[in-house]
């Protein structure tokens, strides 16, 4: 049943071939199968069968709230719960229950579905391969999947030295996990830099960020406030689309929410792509990007323009500075919202009472961890007042520019721009920690950060899998709330190319959660 779609779990739901109660306690059983896989920090048993429990009493009454009443979700550790912990996984905040829930928790919660747990991520979503946080890594579901297992019997490891499992991306990763093992439907997730959409590339989902302010960012406890999007990991484009949908709109709490009325964003069942017109960036061909990546990218292209779609090359020649002006006002921003983090009013405080300097210092040397610590300092030296003009005003004219560049090639007649998603598939979690979190980072952000800089929607759709049996994903990028069109071209490509279900043996497969035709591919991207 949780292979399914949305549409189709919802709509066994109404016909009563699965009770929400039910549904709910296969999630749950489900997620302690796969407790391996760290993708949940907190598991909301109780809660999640009170709700579902509730929504069975709906059903029985003929009244459901909406197609996501009974569905299992899952929500990662920076949204604020009401009575739920939320430790954006830091020592800073464990323990820490909030009073409310944030706004988009609590649209899904009033269209009745039900939250399994809190899922892991890094470090206060600092990083892209969810290996940072207090609560130890993800592990990615496709390292134990038979595609990436049969590939490797054939390719056998030299020293056996390197660890039989890959990172699922980040810092979104542990609601990426949860979604590919089946453990939920949806899941949210949050996006700065491409933290949503790297995680669903390596985990082989859908990864949607929505336009900056077309959703609310109240309770989505703030990295970098000017470039945070809550995202939607799914496992097909249109999961994604119904749970945009409901979360989409106003939030009188949060200033920055468009203010004109949202839609249900409908897709339709067969799209003409033939008077489309896709962009693909030259400057996104880096000296870095894999050949068998190129090569799929390429394909993807050739696929569009056999379909009709006038593909053309399109340039953003201000990319390449994308990552350091990236860096310069994430770091500045993060040292602004991580100075509420004091030890006074809520989250770890130090026994040390000697004086109130002593205790901040403490406190936040105990509760920050190295990285986040860094990124403090950094943000505080480009805002020191010999350093503001030159690093951070400078920065926000650079972001100007790059957000301009976008403006342009789409008012030059371009729908959509196609990328690649990330620099490569999901690496062996020791080969990706040999590396410091700032330089893996800025590898795994550097197709997606500058959407985040231009506040665009953006949507990561897995394409192929490597010559590892490991997912690839390809990057949509679209115009300012233009999210419905974005949808609908993901939704094509997603269809032409039939990207394999995941298959996992035992003893995590449970045949009535997987379904059976997981090999089909009408169309492969690979040779």
């Amino acid at each position: 049943m949780l292979g399914r779609t949305l549409r189709e779990v919802s709509a066994a739901l109404k016909q009563g071939q699965v009770t929400p109660t039910e549904l709910c306690r296969k999630c749950l059983s489900r997620i302690q199968k796969t407790k391996f896989l760290n993708a949940y920090i907190t598991v909301s048993e109780e809660g999640a069968l009170k709700q579902a429990e509730e929504s069975e009493e709906r059903y029985k009454k003929g009244v459901p709230r909406g197609d996501l009443d009974g569905i299992p979700v899952a929500v990662k550790d920076n949204f604020s719960t009401a009575g739920i912990e939320t430790t954006c996984a830091s020592n800073m905040l464990k323990g820490y229950v909030p009073p409310y829930n944030a706004t988009v928790v609590q649209k899904l919660l009033d269209q009745g579905a039900v939250l399994m747990g809190k899922t892991n991520l890094d470090e206060f979503a600092m990083g892209s391969g969810s290996t940072d946080g207090v609560f130890g890594p993800v592990k990615n579901p496709w390292s134990y999947s038979k595609q990436y297992r049969e590939k490797r019997r054939q390719k056998p490891s030299g020293d056996g030295a390197e660890p039989d499992w890959h990172i699922s991306g980040g810092s979104s990763g542990g609601s990426a996990a949860a979604v590919s093992a089946f453990t939920c439907c949806a899941a949210l997730g949050s996006d700065t830099g491409g933290s949503t959409r790297n995680p669903a590339a390596h985990c082989g989902l859908v990864g949607l960020k929505p336009t900056y302010g077309l959703l609310s960012r109240h309770g989505l406890i703030p990295l970098v406030n000017s470039m945070d999007v809550p995202g939607i990991l799914a496992r097909c484009v249109d999961d994604a689309a119904l749970v945009l949908g409901v979360l989409a709109g106003h939030d009188p709490k949060d200033s920055t929410t468009v203010r004109d009325p949202v839609e249900p964003h409908t897709l339709p069942s067969l799209a003409d792509v033939s008077r489309l017109c896709v962009g693909v960036p030259k400057d996104y061909l880096v000296p870095e990007l894999p050949g068998e990546i190129r090569a799929i990218w390429s394909k993807a292209a050739d696929l569009f323009a056999s379909a009709g779609a006038k593909v053309v090359e399109v340039s953003l020649p201000h990319t390449p500075y994308s990552i350091v002006c990236y860096h310069v006002l994430c770091t500045a921003e993060v040292a602004s919202n991580m100075a509420r983090f004091d030890g006074l009013e809520y989250g770890h405080r130090c026994d040390i009472n000697v004086s109130t300097e002593a205790m901040y210092a403490a406190t936040r040397r105990e509760g920050f961890s190295d990285t986040v610590r860094g990124r403090i300092l950094a943000g505080n030296f480009f805002l020191l007042k010999e350093n503001y003009e030159n690093y951070f005003l400078r920065a926000q004219k650079v972001r100007r520019l790059i957000a301009d560049d976008f403006v342009k090639v789409f008012n030059a007649g371009v729908d959509v721009l196609l990328t690649p998603t990330t620099l490569s598939e999901a690496m062996p979690y020791l080969e990706f920690i040999k590396e410091d979190n700032r330089t893996r980072s800025a590898q795994g952000d550097i197709f997606t950060q500058a959407v985040n800089l231009a506040g665009l929607p953006a949507m990561s759709v897995p394409a192929a899998l490597s010559g590892q049996g490991l997912p690839i994903g390809l990057q949509f990028i679209g115009r300012a709330f233009c999210d419905q069109q974005l949808l609908v071209v993901a939704r094509w490509f997603e269809e032409q190319v039939q990207f394999p279900v995941i298959q996992l043996p035992e003893p995590m497969k449970d045949g009535a959660w997987i379904p059976e035709d997981g090999k089909v591919a009408s169309v492969s991207l690979k040779q």
